[in-house]
């Protein structure tokens, strides 16, 4: 296949049509501004993107992309095809402590991100659906957090909700090769090492029937994505030696399989609920201490 660069950076196929720009996201100046820092930093590292079906997105319209998670990269490959259809932007749902961070949250509110509240779901769909009436695109991962196992994990059913709600197009979209920077279990790999990147979209998923029957619909439409571009990563970028840490079981790597991931993810949980547990305990120690001291003087 023949490819063109597009947004000065991204392979793209040769075929694919220039885009004009949108009206007023190409526009948004601390948004775009943080975009161009991020293809600094993609530059900086070498990193080679391709991109495949940023027609899907919607011109000027909102819609949902889904998306695959391996890595903490995962949300600067998520803006590459919007960038590539006229410079649109991106709004993803995140888990709501991020944006209690100092700083982080104000800039993650700065760029409409939509928090999320995972003791009250559906806020967090109300938010979204609201914002793609309002034109937005958003981002969710439908497994809602890195998958150890460099496989689909169990989806959740927010991605449909949202999308028969707000009655918008629900695009499946994966990356492959994010985990080789920066992931769960395995070491950064953060310099200028020029790993390659796969992004494709797919045509929007049907939405009619239940939540779960989309869903289903999702994951299968993701899961035929992820086989084409792990393919095309192998023959284009290959062959890898067997037992790389980056590469799924299935594969020959040694991730964890979706069983052990599980297991894993159990672990951690709990340990940080216990550790949830200590840290509030020695508040109450402190709280009675200081309570005991005032009484005694």
């Amino acid at each position: 296949m023949e490819y063109r660069i597009a947004a000065g950076q991204f392979q793209v196929p040769a075929d694919l049509e220039e885009f004009p720009l949108h009206p007023t996201e190409s526009k948004e100046r601390f948004y775009q501004w943080v975009i161009g820092r991020l293809k600094g930093l993609l530059r900086l590292q070498k990193v080679q993107v391709t991109c495949y079906g940023a027609e899907h997105i919607p011109a000027e319209s909102g819609a949902i992309i889904a998306m695959n998670h391996t890595g903490y990269y995962d949300f600067m490959f998520g803006e590459v095809a919007p960038h590539i259809r006229g410079k649109r932007l991106l709004r993803f749902m995140a888990k709501r402590e991020v944006f209690d961070v100092p700083v982080l949250g104000n800039i993650m509110n700065s760029m409409w991100h939509i928090p999320v509240d995972r003791s009250a779901g559906g806020s967090s769909v109300d938010a979204a659906v609201e914002r793609i009436y309002r034109g937005q695109l958003v981002g969710i991962f439908p497994e809602a957090t890195i998958s150890r196992s460099f496989e689909l994990a169990n989806f959740k059913n927010g991605a449909a909700r949202i999308a028969q709600q707000a009655d918008a197009p629900l695009i499946p979209m994966v990356t492959w090769g994010s985990q080789r920077f920066w992931t769960k279990g395995r070491e950064k790999e953060l310099g200028r090492n020029g790993y390659p990147v796969i992004i494709r979209l797919g045509e929007p998923v049907d939405t009619t029937g239940t939540s779960d029957e989309v869903i289903a619909r999702l994951k299968a439409a993701m899961q035929v994505l992820l086989d084409d571009v792990r393919a095309e990563y192998n023959e284009r970028f290959g062959p890898f030696e067997p037992g790389m840490d980056w590469m799924p079981a299935s594969m020959g790597g040694t991730a964890p399989t979706l069983e052990e991931a599980d297991d894993i993810n159990r672990r951690v949980k709990a340990e940080k609920i216990e550790k949830k547990k200590a840290k509030e305990a020695r508040k109450i120690n402190r709280r009675a201490d200081r309570a005991l001291k005032k009484d005694v003087t």
